[in-house]
């Protein structure tokens, strides 16, 4: 039986810390970052890496993955007496002890190159995942529009946090598009149905929409129900109004629900790519 948070993908974006989980079988994490970004989704039963561009050819992918012993909280001087004492050495960490690392038999890979942070989600998710977007587990909600988001190959990140000023705001679903982008929230009836919510939610979709996202609410029912016919033909509109998809080509992607086959990509001017 799954648990929600069995397995955290953590960032991996130094040679060093590749180093000592392999040699030494353990990774830091900061308990404030715990404390901010994880909540009820800690401790973790697993543990991969999402590595940066710090590793090459496996940048932006998680291959790696361990089963977590144990956990302590340490100081940075602990965890690394050698170094110079500073401010830093003060910083509180939690330790996470593994198994050697495992390989997964293919390596899950970030379309967008991705910065993240933390991604906890079950272990079913994880070893059946394709791309970084497949191992978000916020909601049914999600995973069902997800669902519809891929069979028609849009390319749609979950959970991309966008900072704008000093605030960050997590997105559903952000789209990309050649004239704009687009933020589609999956507004779940008993998280949002809170008086205080609404307000909250008003502002943060002003603050969004000032800088140019483009806001999309779309509620239980409507998902449930109505998925096929009035929230991904919704989404597709919106996309092909912004011009489509953008995708590292000179024109954008456009989608057509008509299509023989029905979740067919509209192509246009056969998308020549002008990426290195």
């Amino acid at each position: 039986m799954t648990q929600r948070g069995e397995v955290l993908v953590a960032i991996m974006n130094n040679l060093l810390d590749m180093s000592i989980a392999r040699e030494q079988h353990w990774y830091r994490i900061p308990v404030s970052s715990v404390r901010r970004w994880l909540q009820n989704r800690w401790p973790p039963q697993w543990l991969a890496f999402y590595q940066t561009k710090a590793f090459g050819d496996e940048a932006y992918s998680v291959r790696y993955y361990a089963r977590v012993l144990t956990i302590r909280q340490a100081l940075r001087h602990e965890l690394f007496p050698d170094q110079p004492r500073d401010e830093r050495s003060l910083r509180r960490y939690y330790q996470l002890f593994l198994e050697p690392l495992q390989r997964l038999p293919e390596p899950i890979w970030s379309r967008r190159r991705r910065r993240i942070v933390f991604i906890p989600t079950t272990w079913e998710k994880f070893i059946t995942a394709v791309e970084i977007n497949d191992l978000s587990d916020e909601s049914p909600l999600e995973d069902r529009l997800w669902a519809l988001l891929r069979r028609c190959k849009i390319p749609a990140e979950r959970q991309e946090w966008v900072q704008i000023a000093e605030n960050f705001y997590a997105l559903d679903f952000a789209i990309y598009c050649t004239a704009g982008k687009i933020d589609v929230e999956t507004d779940g009836d008993t998280w949002h149905s809170d008086p205080a919510r609404i307000p909250l939610d008003n502002l943060r979709d002003n603050v969004l929409e000032t800088v140019g996202w483009r806001v999309l609410r779309f509620n239980t029912r409507q998902i449930q129900e109505e998925a096929e016919q009035y929230c991904l033909p919704t989404v597709v509109e919106n996309i092909n109004r912004l011009g489509g998809t953008k995708e590292g080509k000179v024109t954008g992607r456009r989608f057509d629900l008509g299509a023989p086959g029905r979740y067919q990509q509209l192509l246009l001017d056969d998308f020549i790519d002008d990426s290195p």
